[in-house]
């Protein structure tokens, strides 16, 4: 028997694990690190399910190659030859905009892929590049970027000191904190009480984490940016604004406060679904706490004022003197550093062909991608490369944009299953588990509510090509250098190019991930190196987060501004709100699950045993009004589709409101995923619109989305 240590990959948690093999190297247990520096012990189902996904039979371990139609196991060569022979030519003809890229959310979960992808992709040179973050946190993004000028200053919550926490549309003790990397929010979140605390939750279902607040609001989906709005201009109107040790820091003072008078409690209250008097007093409250934070995740981000939303956040936890100050909103400082941005952060640089609609990030709404494909003409999508995701299930609309993959002339997913996305492609090549491949993260350890920084070395060996060498094949075939291309001297280049950035050589005895890793390690504040990881299995405490304004900014003026133009431009949006009477129709929201991590952990038994969770949830009221029943069945229609599905009433969902959980619908012909299959589901996305969209980021709507829901 032996044991390692491994970060677990597989949320934004990034809890220590204890991994036992036996002789045969299988894992015999999975138990939370006592010894971790963050998350001492703490386990989820997730993690705990890490053996089940190292071992499962439906996972791809060699490429696979369409041909007449059904995928043949084929061996790297061919696989890479397959691609060299389809691709190059592709973008010969029709230049580099013909390839879209795909990126979804394990690539942020993988060292390699977020290494080695942004070489892979700028080789590419594409503006056709989508990632998840349009359908989740591209909003926080957008605002933190005109905010503080840099798109990852994102501010998250001082958990551990906080004496007062307001949360809109999240949901950490199933989602293990989103933006937010906290191992253990359960106990985070007791640590408030215990220090004589309050936790207030604003969201249209009083989910897991709003059953344990001190109090929980039902607000009507999509109105939180009016919500927080009317709570700014309490702040002003009661001279209750206190800039703390900010003052002197901020810009947009003044226009703020002219900016928010039309958004008065009374005014909001009808929209929002909540009490004048209620509004007035959370505002007051978080005017009151000695240290308090506001944090809004997915429910405030993917709906059509998710920008917006996300802006108010930030703009609340200025004026109540909670930003970058102990035990409010903080900014983490990450011990390792890839480049320090030094230009102040704007978006639209490019458009979508075919909607016009603005990049943000590098990136552009994976809501136009069916467009880009179907739409014919100069530009047109005509090859496809996605990298560990899924959006035949996660992107709105979706069955349209599975029929839009059919139009491929060519297509390649790095992939570790044949699901309902990959199985479109030409060419399939997998990737080894997590237990076989090294491990840091990266982008995670960007949002986390204590500096600390943890190494995990690949616990067992594989045969399995790293998906660093793979995504440098595929590179060496978009550049011209063929299938064969010399990985060695293409890695070598990669870590010269990011040595000259950081002004350091990189270590002559390391290739790959860690190469790149020790000099991000070595350029950042800690001045650690990889080795110095190496020898802490249970990972390095850099201590509690500090204060970091005016260092953190990046905005032209050197402030944080509080009225950037580019936010303010949407506001006339919003305040037309006021003056639309809510229809009284029903809306749907998603809803998180503990064991399930979007579509990709669906085919491990241990996850998914038990009663079927993949309901329509429906207040008792609702339910009696429509005809519906416990357990029956219902069919949920909307402008782009409908679904059937099991019914489940609960006085747990706000009235008008129905809830189905998102990254299901394992249905679907052409798939191996056994185990997924069985326990299938249905796709919400089906009935998700990739019309609407949040005006600023391009984020899909995919929560407040009118549906009539009917008896089977």
């Amino acid at each position: 028997m032996t044991t390692a240590q491994v970060t677990c990959p597989l949320c934004e948690a990034t809890c220590g694990l204890d991994v036992t093999f036996d002789d045969a190297q299988r894992v015999v247990g999975v138990r939370g690190d006592a010894e971790d520096v963050f998350s001492r012990g703490y386990i989820c189902p997730k993690g705990a399910s890490l053996g089940a996904l190292h071992h499962d039979p439906d996972r791809l371990r060699a490429p696979l190659v369409k041909r007449d139609g059904e995928f043949t196991e084929v061996g790297w060569d061919e696989a890479f030859a397959e691609i060299d022979a389809k691709l190059p030519g592709i973008i010969g003809e029709h230049g580099k905009d013909s390839v879209a890229v795909y990126a979804g959310n394990p690539s942020a979960h993988n060292l390699a892929s977020t290494l080695y992808g942004r070489v892979l992709f700028k080789a590419l040179g594409t503006r056709n590049f989508y990632t998840a973050g349009s359908v989740d946190q591209l909003p926080k993004h957008y605002s933190s970027g005109y905010l503080f000028g840099d798109p990852l200053a994102i501010p998250v919550p001082d958990l551990d000191r906080t004496g007062y926490l307001l949360m809109l549309g999240a949901n950490p003790l199933v989602s293990n904190g989103s933006l937010m990397t906290a191992a253990d929010v359960r106990g985070r979140l007791r640590g408030i009480r215990a220090r004589g605390g309050k936790l207030v939750v604003v969201d249209p279902k009083r989910s897991r984490t709003a059953a344990q607040a001190d109090e929980h609001h039902a607000i009507r989906p999509g109105t939180d940016a009016l919500l927080l709005f009317a709570m700014i201009g309490v702040l002003f109107a009661e001279n209750r604004v206190s800039l703390g040790e900010l003052a002197g820091q901020v810009n947009g003072l003044t226009e703020l406060r002219e900016l928010a008078k039309p958004f008065t409690p009374e005014a909001v209250a009808p929209h929002t679904g909540l009490d004048a008097d209620v509004i007035r007093r959370l505002a007051l409250e978080l005017a009151d706490a000695e240290r308090a934070a506001v944090y809004g995740r997915i429910g405030t981000t993917t709906q059509a004022f998710g920008t917006l939303a996300s802006w108010l956040v930030d703009v609340l936890n200025v004026l109540t003197g909670n930003l970058d100050r102990e035990g409010g909103a903080m900014f983490p400082r990450p011990a390792a550093v890839a480049a320090v941005r030094s230009k102040p952060f704007r978006s639209g640089r490019w458009r979508t062909r075919v909607r016009g609609l603005p990049e943000v990030l590098g990136e552009v709404p994976v809501a136009t991608m069916a467009d880009e494909i179907s739409t014919p003409g100069e530009g047109k999508v005509r090859a496809l490369i996605t990298i560990g995701g899924n959006p035949c299930l996660s992107a709105p609309n979706s069955a349209r944009l599975a029929e839009a993959l059919r139009e491929l002339d060519f297509m390649v997913s790095v992939d570790v299953y044949l699901n309902e996305t990959s199985r479109h492609a030409d060419v399939i090549l997998p990737g080894p588990t997590p237990l076989e491949r090294p491990h840091y993260d990266l982008a995670l350890y960007q949002f986390a509510v204590r500096n600390v920084a943890n190494w995990t070395p690949a616990a067992v060996a594989t045969e399995v090509p790293q998906e660093w060498q793979t995504l440098l094949r595929l590179t060496g075939v978009v550049t011209g250098q063929g299938p064969d291309a010399d990985l060695a001297a293409l890695d070598e280049f990669v870590a010269a190019g990011l040595a000259g950035q950081l002004g350091l050589t990189p270590a002559p005895d390391r290739t790959g991930p860690e190469r790149l890793l020790d000099l991000m390690l070595r350029a950042g504040p800690y001045e650690l190196a990889l080795a110095d990881l190496e020898a802490a299995p249970h990972g390095i405490d850099l201590g509690p987060l500090r204060p970091r304004v005016p260092e953190v900014l990046r905005t032209a003026s050197g402030r944080i501004e509080l009225a950037p133009e580019a936010i303010v431009a949407d506001l006339p949006r919003l305040a037309a709100e006021l003056g639309n009477a809510p229809d009284g129709g029903l809306v749907l929201i998603g809803r998180r699950q503990l064991s399930s991590n979007n579509s990709w952990m669906h085919n491990l038994e241990p996850l998914v045993r038990g009663k079927n969770q993949c309901t329509v949830q429906v207040h008792p009221a609702d339910a009696g009004r429509l005809g519906l029943t416990d357990g029956g069945r219902a069919v949920v229609n909307s402008h782009a589709g409908k679904v059937e599905v099991p019914v489940e009433v609960t006085d747990e969902i706000r009235p008008g409101v129905v809830s189905i959980p998102h990254g299901w619908g394992h249905d679907l012909p052409g798939t191996r995923t056994a185990v997924a299959a069985a326990h299938a589901g249905v796709n919400s996305n089906l009935v998700t619109d990739d019309g609407p969209l949040d005006a600023l980021s391009g984020t899909a709507v995919l929560n407040g989305i009118p549906v009539d829901v009917t008896p089977a």
